[in-house]
């Protein structure tokens, strides 16, 4: 037996004790603290907001409401329900945001009870009207275990030496996925940087259409139908080139064939806009709106690998016409420069980069997979060890 099951063998061998967490802590919710009012009162003390960016610190001020051991969570907004964890250190919050500080920490340990919201927390979390929210009542109403002391403490000491070595191996992962992916970047740009010989020509010379597609609503798209794309879906779910399509339509006006490339004009990054790929398959397609579909008479894989290319790219991002989201447009596309060898040569450069992005992917793709993986293993591991029977109220254990 682990000194764990020693403890709750003798500590709590028939359950424990559940309570609201609101009998056990201080609930406070954070304060309204505009961008402007961060500058005017500029120091060293971070405030946080529901933000994940930046470890979720919104900017730093010259004062701070709390320096207790405490956990707060975001109460509004894509991430309520995420919990973090404060180590006596000076800070304040936002009203997106609140606090919970222990009454008496020799009945519960603060990092106990923030590795147990870490798994009830998001259960709690309504969404009414668009916007999930995760109000200070409702967080106080949430009943929590309350082991012993000594088991808490034991395991927040096994879940601290976990954590630790799941980050440890996640960062080692990510590094492996971020070289990997750079590596691949180099060898494409440098098989792709043709001689001076070889014709460098506009997009719009060799294209022998280009025409934008036409708006697929989020509730046109079907599970039958004709095949389509969106244009978020090149985004996120197209690489170089796909062969199908993962939705479907019956209302599609423009459409796209074998070998055509099609661009993402719409986007939230200016080092992504105007992202392509070329379309393998043998069906007829629709495109959705915020897409141009581009014909021509070249190896489709090639025109595809030579618009990957990092100099393609900060081509696609001149072009860029800038509000609340990045555009790209045909007169900007057709702009675009790349080098066209012989299609006998394009062909045998399709040859090399399919054999290395199969290589290169086949790695990529597994790394993803593992750090997801080691994930799931700390998550499952973590709701193991806090799993606790409830204690009858008749029950006189220690």
């Amino acid at each position: 037996m682990t000194k764990l099951d020693h403890l709750i063998a003798d500590l709590c061998p028939n359950g424990v004790e559940f309570m609201k967490l609101s009998d056990m802590c201080d609930i406070v919710r954070g304060r309204v603290m505009s961008k402007d009012y961060l500058r005017d009162n500029l120091g060293d003390y971070p405030v946080y907001s529901s933000q994940t960016a930046n470890n979720g610190i919104f900017g730093y001020i010259n004062t701070f409401d709390y320096d207790c051991e405490s956990v707060t969570w975001t109460t509004d907004g894509a991430n309520a329900g995420s919990v973090f964890y404060h180590e006596n250190e000076k800070y304040s919050i936002t009203n997106v945001c609140g606090l919970l500080c222990v009454k008496n920490t020799n009945q519960l340990n603060t990092r106990f009870m923030y590795y147990t919201l870490q798994i009830l927390a998001k259960n709690y979390v309504s969404s009414g009207m668009g916007n999930p929210k995760l109000m200070s009542n409702v967080m106080g109403s949430i009943k929590i275990q309350l082991p012993p002391l000594p088991i808490q403490q034991e395991i927040v000491r096994i879940l601290d030496n976990f954590t630790e070595l799941t980050a440890e191996l996640t960062a080692e992962l990510t590094a492996e996925l971020t070289a990997r992916r750079k590596q691949y970047s180099y060898y494409r740009d440098d098989l792709l940087n043709l001689p001076s010989d070889v014709e460098r020509v506009k997009l719009g010379q060799i294209c022998t259409d280009m025409y934008r597609g036409a708006g697929i609503k989020r509730d046109e798209v079907t599970e039958t139908g004709t095949p389509c794309v969106r244009y978020g879906e090149i985004y996120t779910t197209y690489g170089i080139g796909f062969d199908t399509c993962v939705s479907h339509t019956h209302t599609g006006k423009k459409t796209f064939e074998h070998g055509d490339i099609l661009f993402a004009i719409t986007g939230e990054s200016v080092e992504e806009i105007g992202k392509s790929c070329v379309y393998m398959g043998r069906e007829t397609c629709y495109a959705g709106g915020d897409i141009v579909v581009m014909k021509h008479n070249q190896n489709p894989k090639y025109i595809a690998y030579a618009l990957s290319t990092t100099d393609a790219q900060i081509q696609k991002s001149k072009g860029r016409v800038k509000s609340k989201v990045v555009h790209s447009s045909i007169p900007a596309l057709k702009e675009i420069v790349i080098p066209i060898p012989t299609l006998e040569k394009q062909t045998r450069i399709v040859d090399i980069l399919d054999r290395f992005d199969t290589l290169t992917n086949d790695i990529i793709s597994g790394l993803p997979a593992e750090i997801a993986a080691r994930k799931k293993q700390y998550e499952y591991y973590r709701d193991r060890l806090l799993r606790f029977g409830e204690r009858s109220v008749n029950c006189e254990c220690s």
